[in-house]
């Protein structure tokens, strides 16, 4: 019997979940808190945030030394004024601190204050400042979901932090951590929604550092995987181990989900089997095609204005426009969407994976089901990637232009059609995986089919380089890969040129390998 599991919903618990130890994730914390500072915790979302806050509140509170809280405030969001959000934001802090605080250190019910009086107060800031006077210990104050709040709430509450700094510890808490997606500073406040920015930092100019979570390394990776070899006796073997931390890149969300779609959803917590790499990549293959609330909540970003060019350049290897490079790529680093260094990139292959399937979803379940029938490509288990992409071409030829004009993704759609209707295909038994980043002018793919490898690398007509540079580009990744034979795509984009002068197809002999070009 497993008494234990890999957690995917909320923070882990540690008599039920498989963990790591949180607190040497970060370190300095504790030496802010004993200089009575002020600071920030971001990161992407389901990265460990909240795990780290309820260690690091047990440990001080074990210790004796303080009265540490850690306190989800999202619910004040749901004030209708500034004055009702803090009276909210109270509220939960007085709600946790039943749970977690004897009674000496807790702070007043404020469910006995009303609202007239509890804004008579100076709202939170009164609150907190009654609370620290009246308890034995100095107080350290977690505010986790701080961002959930918006525009005039959030300054609210920075103001209302920043006014009581001076009186910590005695009639403020000593220290304050603000946790949240971002750094305070890529915050652009408005006070009304028809009103410019603010600006970002003043009103919380008392932040002394800020801390970036990010995710497992290798060795933490490693860790956690055990710890359901020593539960069950069931190994994760090193070779699986490395598997799962390239496909996830160490995210704690992804790795947890790997291994619990491997070992409760594939093996049916049979402990006795052999863990091997095809349960690695069906667990990825399920988890796409799932889409679970981690997966749905990085794809609902990608329309948003600041990240869906920076897809678009990943997805088609252009240049983003540089004016907005700065604040499009830190707020997608802060999400998680990106990987935390150059070059700019999706944060790892399973992301990589699903964002462009999401976004070509439609051409696939558009595309003609006489045109993409495997049986017509894949013959004895081997397929005919040369009659897939006639096929294509011809498609393509006669249908992208008005499939196009529909599209918003109007940047990528030509490399996204072509993936569309690979996927139809592939989906029958083999697996796609991409290799793309902004401004390296290509988006490459590795097709493996009944034990069979192809690659595949789109490009988009720039210049008059554009072929030299893709065939320099295919023949480097062919060489890579170790693949003998190449299939080198390159996209028209100048207007006003016929099709008869686009479409294409010419077998280039290069140095003992076979490059197939394919005008589009």
């Amino acid at each position: 019997m497993i008494n234990k599991f890999f957690n995917i919903a909320g923070p882990c618990q540690p008599d039920i979940h498989y963990m790591v130890n949180p607190l040497p994730r970060l370190s300095g914390v504790t030496e802010l808190i004993d200089r009575r500072e002020y600071f920030i915790l971001h990161a992407p979302r389901q990265t460990g945030k909240t795990t780290y806050l309820y260690a690091l509140m047990h440990q001080l509170n074990q210790k004796g030394k303080y009265t540490a809280l850690q306190v989800n405030i999202q619910e004040a969001a749901s004030g209708t004024s500034p004055e009702k959000a803090m009276k909210i934001a109270a509220g939960a802090i007085y709600f946790q601190a039943e749970k977690y605080l004897p009674p000496d250190e807790r702070p007043e019910n404020t469910a006995e204050i009303g609202q007239e009086e509890f804004e008579k107060g100076h709202s939170l800031r009164g609150y907190l400042k009654r609370w620290c006077q009246n308890n034995p210990k100095p107080v350290v104050l977690f505010i986790d979901e701080a961002d959930s709040l918006m525009d005039d709430l959030f300054l609210t509450l920075l103001r209302q932090l920043r006014s009581g700094f001076e009186g910590r510890p005695q009639s403020f808490p000593q220290s304050v951590a603000l946790v949240g997606l971002r750094d305070i500073r890529d915050y652009k406040i408005r006070i009304r929604p028809e009103k410019e920015s603010m600006g970002t930092g003043s009103p919380f100019n008392v932040k002394s550092k800020s801390f970036f979570m990010g995710g497992f390394t290798f060795e933490e990776t490693c860790g956690l995987l055990d710890e359901h070899k020593k539960e069950s006796g069931q190994a994760f073997s090193t070779e699986i181990q490395k598997e799962i931390f390239r496909l996830s890149a160490g995210q704690p969300w992804l790795t947890n989900a790997l291994a619990n779609q491997i070992v409760f959803e594939i093996l049916k917590n049979d402990c006795t089997k052999e863990i091997t790499h095809d349960h690695v990549i069906q667990a990825k293959e399920l988890l796409i095609q799932r889409r679970d609330t981690h997966l749905d909540s990085l794809i609902d970003k990608l329309n948003e204005a600041k990240i869906k060019p920076l897809a678009e350049a990943i997805i088609s290897g252009n240049a983003p426009e540089f004016d907005s490079l700065n604040d499009s790529v830190a707020y997608a680093r802060d999400l998680g969407l990106i990987a935390p260094d150059p070059p700019v990139r999706f944060a790892n292959p399973i992301y990589q994976e699903i964002i462009p399937r999401v976004l070509s979803f439609g051409f696939q379940e558009m595309l003609p089901q006489d045109i993409v029938q495997p049986q017509w490509y894949i013959k004895e288990n081997r397929l005919d990637m040369d009659a897939l992409l006639t096929a294509f071409q011809k498609f393509y030829r006669r249908h992208s232009e008005s499939w196009l004009k529909k599209y918003s993704f109007r940047e990528t759609g030509r490399q996204l059609l072509l993936m569309a209707f690979l996927q139809r295909i592939i989906n029958s038994g083999g697996r796609i995986e991409r290799e793309m980043a902004a401004g390296n002018g290509r988006c490459d793919l590795w097709i493996e089919y009944g034990g069979e490898e192809h690659i595949l690398e789109l490009k988009l007509y720039h210049d008059q380089f554009t072929r030299e540079d893709g065939l320099e580009q295919i023949a480097r990744y062919m060489d890579q890969m170790g693949v003998p034979v190449g299939n080198l795509i390159i996209f028209e984009t100048r207007s006003g040129i016929s099709w008869e002068d686009r479409v294409c197809r010419e077998e280039i002999a290069s140095d003992g390998k076979q490059i197939i070009l394919w005008g589009m």
